[in-house]
């Protein structure tokens, strides 16, 4: 699984409070994947994140 975080991210942090071991926020604001692939025992937490954002900014690649 792949996660990505797109441009309309609105830098509100849910995603890194839900699955911290996926997601980052940086200093610019927008929302960063900080694995290549996501580990198998974070998939639920990811698409968790995913489905939570407010914006639909994150984007899941089975």
């Amino acid at each position: 699984m792949k996660a990505t975080v797109d441009e309309t991210c609105i830098s509100c942090g849910l995603c890194v409070e839900i699955c911290p071991e996926v997601f980052e926020l940086p200093d610019t604001g927008i929302a960063k994947v900080k694995v290549a692939t996501v580990p198998e025992e974070s998939w639920a937490a990811c698409r968790e994140a995913a489905a939570s954002c407010p914006v639909d900014a994150i984007h899941i690649e089975e």
